[in-house]
Formats: structure tokens, C-alpha cells, sequence
């Protein structure tokens, strides 16, 4: 089933065009990464999918009943976000506010809901510290938590690893591989890591002076070194 469909989509800001005439589709389970130099339009092209900007011209579509507020979303932090005076459950049920309407409370589902997630990232045992005390990685767990929160259809990532030391970037991806693989929610994720994207992606988006948008292994024979060293997975198609 496809989630997302983008056509002939041109975006930027102030008027000013980064990135033009881009048309891909997501299908539901997918697992994207969005590649490409810096200035390419990979930030400003998720903000556009989440409506967070008008696009120049073209069209986002929204597919199979996927709502906007549907997407959890996962932006690049700043120092000041990074030093958040909260509680981890402060934070993570902050992710059900798209389900509370007008309602100036969390009801007992979605705490319910916060807690599963907080079950599911492994964190249900920093529920009590605040936020700014805990370490890189834990802080994304929380974050990714949070996003959880408020989707089970689609999640959107904007360099989610690019602040952490390996360690915790290879936990954070095996985390993000299983909600893929066993829950079925689609990634749609920016990323320099070119290891990270052939790895687990299953299709790449290419911006930049080079355009591409298909399967991992139909990247790796358009662009042979962009995963020099790197074995085709077992099971990739064309």
C-alpha cells in the first residue's frame, strides 16, 4: 500500500528553490534513506512532507488514510533542546498531544501508550530523570519514544545519529531495524551514513548534482563506490 506519494515536488524557503522536480513514492513497510551533499534540500524536503512548509510547486499526497499528525518526527537538536528541564515522561507523553484535541489532559490510554513505548525503547527505567541528565543515545531513545507516541504508520528521521559515538548510533539503528522489520512502521530517514544506508535501507534517495530514487541494490549498481566494501544483502532485488 503506498503512504506517500510526492510529485514533481519542488521546495525551499523564502522563494528560494534547494531542491526541484523530485517525484518518488513510499509504500507502507518501506525503509528510506535520503542521501546527498549538504545544501542538497534533504531537511527542507521532510518539512515539506510534513507539512511543516507550503511546497513551491508539485504536490504531496498523503495515502491510505495516513494523517499528518500520524507521522512521528524526529528533527536534529539543538544545545538548547539538548538541556530540556523535563521528565522522561514528561517527554515522551508529550507525544500523544496530537490525540488530546482540546482535552487538557492525558487520559489513561494514552499513558498507557507512553509506557509501552517507554517498554519498547528499553527506557521505562529512566521514566523519573530529566531529560538534560541523560546520555546522548538515551536522549533519542527518548525522543524516538515520544514519536512512537504519536504513530504506528510512519516514522521520519532527520539525522538521528549524527550527535551520537558508534555505540549508541548502532543501537539507535538496530532500534529503528526492528520497528521496520517486526512492527511494519515505515522509515523515511536522512542520513551521511552510507554504511547505515546499506544496511538497512530498502530503497535510497538520491539529491544533489546526481539524482536517484529506487531499491538499495539498484543504488549500489548506479553508484558502485558509494558502497565500496560493502556485500549486496541477501534477498535485495532490482
Amino acid at each position: 500500500m503506498v503512504q506517500l506519494i510526492c510529485q514533481d515536488l519542488s521546495v525551499g524557503y523564502e522563494g528560494k528553490r534547494v531542491l526541484q522536480a523530485v517525484s518518488f513514492a513510499v509504500r507502507a513497510g518501506d525503509y528510506l534513506c535520503v542521501v546527498g551533499e549538504n545544501g542538497s534540500g534533504k531537511t527542507t524536503l521532510l518539512k515539506t512532507i510534513l507539512g511543516l512548509q507550503p511546497p513551491i510547486s508539485g504536490s504531496v499526497c498523503l495515502q491510505g488514510g495516513l494523517q499528518h499528525k500520524e507521522i512521528g518526527y524526529l528533527p536534529q537538536q539543538t544545545d538548547v533542546q539538548r538541556d530540556f528541564p523535563a521528565s522522561v515522561r514528561e517527554i515522551v507523553l508529550s507525544g500523544c498531544q496530537g490525540r488530546c484535541g482540546i482535552r487538557p489532559f492525558y487520559n489513561r490510554a494514552e499513558k498507557q501508550l507512553a509506557a509501552d513505548a517507554m517498554r519498547k525503547l528499553q527506557i521505562e527505567h529512566l521514566v523519573k530523570r530529566c531529560y538534560r541528565s541523560l546520555s546522548g543515545g538515551q536522549q533519542q531513545r527518548v525522543l524516538l519514544a515520544r514519536a512512537l507516541c504519536a504513530t504506528r504508520k510512519m516514522l521520519v528521521l532527520d539525522e538521528p545519529a549524527s550527535s551520537l559515538d558508534p555505540g549508541a548510533a548502532a543501537e539507535l539503528y538496530a532500534l529503528l531495524e526492528r520497528l521496520n522489520r517486526e512492527d511494519g512502521i515505515t522509515i523515511i530517514m536522512i542520513s551521511h551514513d552510507m554504511w547505515a544506508a546499506s544496511r538497512y535501507a530498502s530503497h535510497i534517495l538520491h539529491l544533489g548534482s546526481a539524482r536517484f530514487f529506487g531499491t538499495r541494490a539498484a543504488y549500489q549498481d548506479a553508484f558502485p563506490h558509494a558502497f565500496a566494501g560493502v556485500p549486496r544483502r541477501e534477498g535485495d532485488a532490482l
